[in-house]
């Protein structure tokens, strides 16, 4: 493991941050950190980052600190400075070392090549987000730390921004905080959830999404779906019936139950079927039920 934490705790004054928090990341590994609004992770990316110092617990980091790096969820730059200038100047604070088209290249990574010598009080906030995930990487840390970095992005900028994530997979660890769930779902390996400062829940996503989310199935209907849906409450695999524009998410015990029962069920209340499908566990799906 590239950072663990053993019984972790962080407290301002009366309230609990953090509580007994046990963190292991694996090595080369995108790590996907959410959690509800105040659960604790900017606190946990700023304790990792040697920021904040912690009330409880220690923190064990298997690289020097010199090879991390962080970015904050609003990063902000001397806004007469260019783009370009602010990343070279990372270069040169951080890695002073680094070849010329470093700097170049993160640039371009970012999506920020033609805005690269424009100074950046003209940028946007999705701009100033790039920016910062480019100064971030240009070291080439083994460690990073990305609190919300694609939280202000259009569409075009966050693929971007995950692309680039992507890429670090195998090359450095990341630890990515973040509250878009879809974003998570597709660039991380590991998530952990918090809840109120506490780890609900750690380990591969693989394994997060078998098992854990109610099994359920959506099924298009011609109307009318109310005598349909009164039907299905009644079966005793049935857990949950919820009515849509056309449509029905039945919840049900277990997919099996439901593949014996359903298509019976359905024929016996003369429903019209226009399709009939398993809904994909989702990791909206687990958190919610984690964090409710």
């Amino acid at each position: 493991m590239i950072v663990e934490t053993a019984g972790l705790g962080k407290r301002y004054g009366a309230h609990v941050a953090l509580h007994g928090v046990d963190l292991a990341v694996p090595r080369g590994s995108v790590y996907g950190l959410v959690g509800p609004n105040g659960a604790g992770k900017t606190t946990l990316l700023g304790i990792l980052a040697g920021l904040r110092r912690p009330t409880s617990g220690t923190v064990r980091l298997d690289l020097p600190r010199t090879k991390l790096a962080l970015l904050p969820d609003t990063p902000q730059f001397d806004p007469w400075l260019t783009g370009r200038e602010v990343v070279a100047l990372a270069a040169h604070l951080v890695a002073p070392g680094m070849p010329p088209g470093r700097v170049a290249d993160v640039l371009r990574d970012a999506g920020l090549a033609v805005a690269a010598d424009r100074t950046v009080g003209g940028y946007s906030r999705g701009m100033l987000q790039r920016l910062g995930l480019a100064a971030t990487v240009v070291s080439d840390p083994e460690l990073l730390l990305l609190d919300e970095p694609a939280s202000a992005l259009d569409p075009a900028g966050r693929r971007e921004v995950l692309d680039l994530i992507g890429h670090l997979r195998g090359r450095a660890t990341v630890i990515l905080s973040s509250h878009i769930l879809s974003d998570v779902q597709e660039v991380c390996d590991t998530v952990g959830i918090l809840r109120e400062g506490e780890l609900r829940y750690q380990g591969p996503l693989d394994r997060l999404l078998v098992g854990r989310a109610v099994p359920a199935y959506r099924i298009h209907l011609r109307p009318p779906l109310e005598p349909v849906a009164q039907a299905l409450r009644t079966r005793e695999w049935v857990t949950d019936v919820a009515t849509g524009d056309g449509w029905l998410r039945v919840g049900v015990r277990s997919l099996a139950q439901a593949e014996s029962g359903l298509p019976a069920a359905l024929a016996a209340c003369g429903a019209r079927v226009v399709s009939l499908a398993p809904e994909a566990v989702d990791l909206e799906d687990v958190f919610l039920e984690l964090t409710s």
